[in-house]
Formats: C-alpha cells, structure tokens, sequence
C-alpha cells in the first residue's frame, strides 16, 4: 500500500468520515473508471495514482515485464532472451534494466544494487500476472518512503491475498510458446492460502531457438484484514534460455546473418529467485502499524557477446568476445512504517514514520572471459557486503478546505566492504545523504485539482565503482565513483473530471542528476558519467464513453541533455524523447470482450552529438475473446498486429564482425579499432496465442 494510500486508511480508521479532515471539508466525489483508481481526491501528485486488476486483466502481454507499461509513459523493450530482465524507459531516461525506476513486489525490492549486469537490475520475471491484483505507481523524487533507484519513478506491485476465483489457463502460440497457469484460494483454519503455479516454454522466431523454460510458484498464507492481518508468503523461479542479443545492422544489410540471426549462439542465460515474505498490520492506538520483512536467494549466470571479435584475447584467434556475468546473494530487510492521524494546530493532519534497513550479502558478483560458454580467464570475481539504512518522516495536512500540504525528509546511510579478485580494487566505502520532500495540493474546484511537488532524491553507484584503483581489464589507474548521486526535481500537474467519465491529468516536470549511469556495450554492464538535466510534459487520459468501452491514451515529451560541456557533444544516448499509447477495451458486449492497444516509442539519439538517432517503433497488440459459459472464456492474443519490422531497442558503438578480422580498421592482431555501427534488437513478429481460461 502507498504511504498516502495508508494515511487515508488510517484518517478514515481512526475518525468519523465528516471529521477526517475537519468538519467543513467535503469528500470529493470520485468518479470509478474501473481500471485505475486515479480519481480526484485520490493522490497526492497529478502523476500518481493505481491500475486494478481488471486493467491487468484485460491488456495483452507479450512478456511480463510489459506489467510496467500500465504506468503512463512507460515503455517496456528487451535487448535479449526472454530470460533476462528488460529494458525500461521513462520521463527522458534510458532506464537500461533498472537504473532510476524503483520496484517492489509486495514490499520486496526487485533491483539489485551492485549486480552483475548493471546497477539496478530488475528482473519481473518471477511474476505471474494473473496473481497481481494492482500496481501503484509513483513519478519524481517527492516522496519520502521512496527511497534508492527512484528518481524516475516506482512501481509497487501487490499480489492477492485471496483470488476472487480459482482459476486455470492453458495457452498455446506461434514459435513454439505454451504456456499453463493454475491457481486457487482454498481456506485452512482461520486463514486462506493463495496457491499458484505458472510453466511457460517459447522458441521464439530466432534462427537459434531460444529455448526459454521457465517455472513459477506462489504459495502465500493469509489472515485478517486490511486493518489488523498477515501474511507469509513463499515464491520460486528458475529459468534457462538462449539468447539472441542486439545485432549489427551491417551484418543483415551484407546477408550475413539474417534479422533474427545471432553471431554467438551460445549466449543465454540461467537465472534463479526464491523468496520468504510476510506483511504484518495492526490498529495502534490511533494510528496503523505495518511491517515488511524479506529473505531473498538470488542467481544469475548471463552469457553475452555485444563486440563478436573486437576485443578477442587471443589475437587472431576465433574465440570471440563473449563473457560471463555471474551474480549470487542473499538479500535480508525491514520495512517498519506507524501512520497516525493528529492536529497541527488547529489543522487535521495524518503523520507517517518509517524505517527502511537492507543488506546485500553478495558471495560473488564476477566479469569473465569465456567461448561457447566456457571460461577462458577472470576479469574480476568479488564479494561485496553492502549494508542500507533509510529513516523518513511525511506530515500530510488539511488547513484548508482547499489547500493540502504533503511534507516529508528522508535520510538514507551507505556502507559498502568490496573483497576483489584484483587485490589493489578491495575496501570498504561508506557515504549518507538527505532528501527533503515538498508537495501541495490545491482543490477541488469544478472537479479539478492542482498539484505542486518538488523534492531531492538519489541513487547508489555499483560498491566496485566506490573502491576501484585500477581497471579490471587494463590495469591502468582508475578513479572511484561517488557511492551515492544527488538528483532533485520539481512537477506541475493538474489533474481534471470536469469532461463527464473523463479523467485527464497533465503532468510539467523537470529533473536533474548530477551523475547518469550508462550502459557500456563492450562490458554489458552501466558505470557513471556525466550530469544531466531533463524535463518534459505527460498528458494521461482515460475515457470511459459507455459502461462497457474504455478509452485510454497517454502522450509524453521530455527532453534530455548533459549539463556539463564536453566536445562530445550534450545528448545522452538512448534517452526517450517521445512516447504515446492508446488502448481501447471492450468488456462484457454480450459474450465477446476485446482490446487493442498501441505503442508509440520514438526515435532517439544513440550518441552524444546526435549524429546517430535510433529509429521510431510502433506496436500494436490485441484481443479478442468469447465467453463458452459463465466460467469458462476462450481469447486470442495477436501480438505485433501488424507485423512491424520496427527495432526493439537500439545502441551505437564499435564492433568487429570475424568476416571482418584482417581488414583496417579490423586488423587480426589485436588492439582493433572496429568499426562503429548500429546494433539492434528486432521486435518479435506477428504472434498469434491461444488460451482457454477456466473460472471456479
């Protein structure tokens, strides 16, 4: 539950619902979409709100982490095998796995500081969408409980307690996908279990098949209400896949390979999570207590080769360029938050403290050099111990009928102890930091209301970065990055029903980082660089026309750069410039349901002086369904409708394709210069699924 979603549950706990807020002040009147509970009166930024299960329920997904496109102006690709986690963009950023977006499932957190791939990875692999009974979503640093990673935005994820109906899905597609997912709400004592299990298996259109095998379970038990309740719950996944990673455009102009072909067939990845959780709530006085807890196991073994030949160890050899990116830890954590409702003066107010504690006991986080999967040597292997502490406070008052202020302060502590393979790179490093929080609310006046926010926020660097001497790979000198960067941001939105059964909101917004993590193409992993500043507006619309059409559409432009002056020029590479999407759901027309939904991710620049753009990709999914009997449906899901062409995602940088060993700027011996070329991921072709879905 959102802190501001807590402090109302709370207010309402505690008072009589005339008095939440004093006597004079008038609930607004809150027009149900049915899909998102973004209403007036319901959040406390114009770029806030929530998706129900029902909008999950209805929205065609090529892959899970598309659960993160039903927050307004995201956009979900993937630069690899369906096994790893994707790529995200979001309010001008390239967000590459994680980096700057914060999510949570159930108050686990889901990106990894100090990961083998790239700082903040977050892989939703694990989920099992029929099990998500809602997402809450977050935008800017504004909010206290909001803590690493979130500059850009978060995500929070909840699975039912209880499945409204048992349910069983069976699906089978193109290329090769199947898919089966049961579950089930059986009581046990005074409780109730919510079981679930998911197995999927997909191909894929590559030449190399990819072979994706993936398992998911769900066992969760449950007692009690929203006010005084528990839960524990247990998850499993395990995965295995191969990959076909981002090409290069020179290799399928010249017919080398074709558009799904690979040049390693080997990368691929195997991936483990397995979790213990559990949410303990209770009535306190005159307030609401809550407590997360978690134990994470985690592992990951990914395959690449981004380069083919550039950097091949042995010179003139066919070994290639592949390496290996090992990650194994066990994550602890606590989440202890107590909301209570009070004066200030003489003014309704409802207070929130909370204290956030994570450790990271990382037993080995490796780079390695490796052919067909086999391990040739050891860039680096370390063992990282890092240690987080985050206190927040949030005061949100009333003092008018009118005028609603949301004050928070956050505090968060550092500590990270590096053990490196490379003895000059061990050590330990620790850094604080403090976040001030501010928003204002304002209304409402003809069903609209207007939202002031601005705030400082942060996110960690990679604890390698925090003690590194020299580089792994070199062994030149190397400085250390700043284990935690300041970012800060301010928003305008105004937030309007004034249109009957129309919820418009309109977000202006601007942020600044004083480092951006980037995604290097030779290494696969990110590493700090240069301030930036980014700003743009987002406009989200959802129209509900008639009592079983829904209408919604969201348009956002942002413009990134680097503050800095470096003759490289001041665009950051890969940063979203444009987004749209628009979706059109039909429910319970007789016995047929349906949707269709477009996306709309446009063209970016690929390098600093923006001589190099991506191009633009538009994606269509749809479907249509029909109702056998009360429980039993029948749906088809076409994915790429249209059967675009378009890339998936899209880099720059140099490489060396073999073919092209013993020619300038290639030459057999190494170093090699290669040659600098776009390297893309194609979107999936058209993919037709099948699934018959059972209800009991």
């Amino acid at each position: 539950m959102m802190p501001s979603r807590l402090i109302g549950a709370v207010a309402l706990l505690v008072l009589p619902h005339q008095e939440v807020f004093g006597a004079e002040v008038e609930a607004p009147e809150v027009e149900v979409i049915g899909h998102y509970e973004t209403g007036i009166g319901t959040s406390d930024a114009a770029s806030e709100g929530s998706v129900t299960h029902k909008r999950i329920e209805t929205r065609p997904l090529l892959r899970p982490g598309e659960l993160v496109e039903l927050v307004p102006g995201m956009i979900v690709t993937q630069h690899s095998g369906g096994g790893k986690a994707n790529q995200y963009f979001l309010r001008g950023y390239n967000l590459d796995h994680g980096t700057d977006f914060a999510l949570t499932v159930d108050g686990m957190p889901v990106n990894m500081p100090t990961h083998g791939h790239g700082q903040g990875y977050a892989d939703i692999n694990f989920l099992i969408p029929e099990l998500v009974s809602g997402v809450d979503f977050r935008k800017g640093p504004y909010f206290a409980s909001e803590g690493d990673f979130s500059t850009a935005g978060a995500a929070h994820i909840h699975l039912f307690e209880e499945m409204p109906r048992s349910l069983g899905m069976l699906t089978a597609g193109t290329d090769g996908y199947g898919r089966i997912v049961a579950a089930a709400s059986p009581k046990a004592g005074a409780g109730r279990l919510l079981l679930g299990f998911e197995a999927l298996t997909y191909d894929g259109p590559w030449v190399n098949e990819e072979d994706l095998r993936k398992f998911n379970g769900v066992l969760r038990y449950s007692q009690g209400d929203a006010a005084n309740g528990f839960n524990v719950t247990l998850m499993g996944y395990d995965s295995d896949w191969t990959a076909t990673d981002q090409i290069p455009e020179r290799a399928v102009a010249s017919g080398e390979i074709d558009r799904f072909g690979t040049l390693d067939p080997s990368d691929g990845g195997e991936t483990s999570r397995f979790s213990l959780s559990g949410n303990v709530r209770h009535a306190l006085g005159n307030g609401q207590a809550q407590l997360d807890a978690y134990i994470i196991r985690y592992a990951l073994d990914l395959w690449s080769n981004f380069t083919y030949a550039l950097d091949d160890p042995l010179a003139g050899a066919p070994n290639g360029d592949q390496f290996k990116q090992a990650d194994r830890r066990t994550v602890y954590g606590l989440h202890p938050r107590y909301a209570w409702s009070g004066k200030l003066g003489s003014a309704e107010a409802t207070n929130t403290v909370g204290a956030q504690v994570r450790y990271d006991d990382i037993r080995r986080v490796g780079l390695y050099s490796t052919t067909d999967r086999n391990l040739l040597s050891t860039t680096r292997e370390d063992g990282v111990n890092q240690l987080s502490g985050g206190i927040y406070f949030e005061n949100a008052t009333q003092w008018t009928p009118w005028l609603r202020s949301i004050a928070g302060l956050r505090a968060d502590w550092f500590r990270f102890d590096v053990d490196s393979s490379i003895a000059a790179n061990s050590g330990k490093e620790s850094d604080s930091i403090v976040s001030p929080k501010l928003g204002l609310v304002f209304g409402p006046w003809a069903r609209t209301e207007y939202f002031v926010n601005a705030g400082y926020g942060f996110h960690s660097n990679d604890a390698r970065g925090t003690t590194i001497a020299v580089d792994p790979k070199t062994l030149d000198p190397a400085d250390p990055v700043d284990p935690l960067v300041r970012t800060k941001g301010a928003e305008f939105g105004v937030r309007t029903q004034l249109v009957p059964k129309l919820q418009s909101s309109l977000s202006l917004w601007y942020l600044e980082q004083e480092s951006e993590l980037l995604f290097v193409g030779d290494a696969g992993t990110t590493e700090a660089s240069r301030p930036s500043r980014r700003g743009g507006v987002e406009w989200i619309n959802y129209y509900r026309p008639l009592p079983w059409l829904l209408v919604d559409a969201e348009l956002a432009v942002a413009r990134a750069r680097f503050r800095d002056d470096d003759p490289a020029g001041k665009r950051i590479p890969g940063a979203l410039e444009r987004m749209a999407q628009i979706g059109i759901t039909v429910e319970d027309l007789g016995r047929w349901f349906g949707s269709v939904q477009m996306r709309y991710l446009g063209s970016r620049p690929l390098i600093e002086d923006n001589s190099v753009r991506s191009d633009s990709t538009t994606i269509t999914n749809a479907r249509v369904g029909y109702r056998l009997t009360k429980s039993l449906r029948l749906q088809l899901d076409v994915l790429n409708l249209f059967g675009s062409k378009d890339q998936d995602i899209a880099y720059f940088y140099a490489s060396c394709l073999p073919s092209e060993l013993g020619s300038a700027p290639c030459p057999a011996a190494a170093p090699r210069d290669g040659v600098e070329d776009v390297h893309f991921h194609p979107v999936e072709p058209r993919q037709f699924r099948l699934t018959l879905v059972g209800t009991f």
